[in-house]
């Protein structure tokens, strides 16, 4: 395999051909943040709060979308550079509700995180912001699209499974927002509840709603653990707070592995000490049903049920 070698804040750095400045650098140690990069799906562009400046170039493009080649030079942390990251988290904060304190997200939410690193106390930007009411009308994600930063991750790990692409950007400009087709809720929506949209959210606008005012994100533990009520291996964490498992999240999803709600209910069901009452969409309305039910053994079960008739 072909190699190039590029210059990163001094420092000489010798990578595959192909491989973007943002591996590059993260590779040499040195950190860029992101909201919109998803290593599993990598190469979006949207957020742009990893720009970094090239000698040479005529602007500061975005590392994740730009391949690193023979001699080029990078700068990561020119004063430039800073002031063009400080200036894209005050866009961000412009519009985006700063109730850290009650948040679920609070201690584990990216924007957070860079608003410090940064020092931006508070936005430079006035204007209309957006009121949108929070979406809660199914029994298993919270929809907070006023906390939205448009990353796309969600869009994009929807996408990867077969037959989803549950949920798209709709409409344009200022009113541009992530919602399933016609701009209908989730629980209207043909939305499976898999959890992959919420496991690659880096703020607080998609929340497991059966973990939400459980425990903060510094009080959690967690262990991953493999589904096994299928071949596919999806990965899951069990979210411990005081010893006892609260909540199952789905781990950092896979191409090719799609998760389901089976999968993390039947966790729930296995680890949890009072897992709520499973929900399933009938004639377009969630009502209660039955663990045999959502966990697709209603068939072994009336097999049983039958062999011991016949006894």
């Amino acid at each position: 395999m072909s190699k190039v070698t590029l210059t990163i804040n001094g420092k000489q750095v010798t990578v595959p051909a192909g491989t973007s400045v943002l591996d590059a650098a993260r590779e040499a140690g040195f950190f860029i943040p992101t909201l919109c990069h998803d290593p599993a799906n990598p190469g979006f562009g949207a957020c742009r709060l990893c720009v970094v400046e090239i000698k040479g170039a005529r602007n500061m493009p975005a590392s994740c979308v730009t391949e690193a080649t023979n001699g080029m030079v990078v700068e990561t942390e020119s004063p430039a550079v800073m002031q063009a990251r400080r200036t894209i988290i005050e866009l961000l904060l412009a519009n985006h509700p700063t109730e850290c304190l009650t948040c679920d997200k609070n201690g584990d939410c990216r924007l957070q995180d860079y608003a410090y690193r940064y020092d931006v106390r508070q936005a430079s930007f006035e204007g209309e912001k957006h009121d949108y009411p929070l979406e809660d009308s199914n029994p298993y994600i919270i929809r907070n699209m006023n906390k939205c930063v448009l990353c796309g991750k969600c869009v994009r790990t929807c996408a990867q499974v077969e037959d989803r692409q549950v949920i798209d950007f709709t409409f344009r400009g200022f009113q541009t927002k992530v919602a399933p087709a016609m701009n209908t809720d989730l629980a209207g929506s043909d939305c499976v509840y898999c959890g992959r949209c919420v496991a690659v959210c880096p703020v607080g606008a998609l929340l497991y709603k059966p973990m939400a005012g459980k425990a903060r994100t510094w009080e959690l533990t967690k262990k991953q653990t493999t589904c096994t009520f299928c071949d596919a291996g999806c990965q899951f964490d069990l979210n411990y707070k005081d010893g006892k498992v609260i909540g199952i999240t789905a781990n950092t999803p896979g191409e090719g592995r799609p998760l389901c709600l089976k999968g993390r209910l039947g966790l729930e069901l296995l680890y949890v000490d009072k897992p709520l009452t499973p929900m399933l969409k009938k004639d377009g309305e969630f009502v209660e049903v039955t663990w045999a039910e959502v966990l697709g053994l209603e068939s072994v079960f009336e097999k049983l049920k039958a062999q011991e008739t016949q006894k």
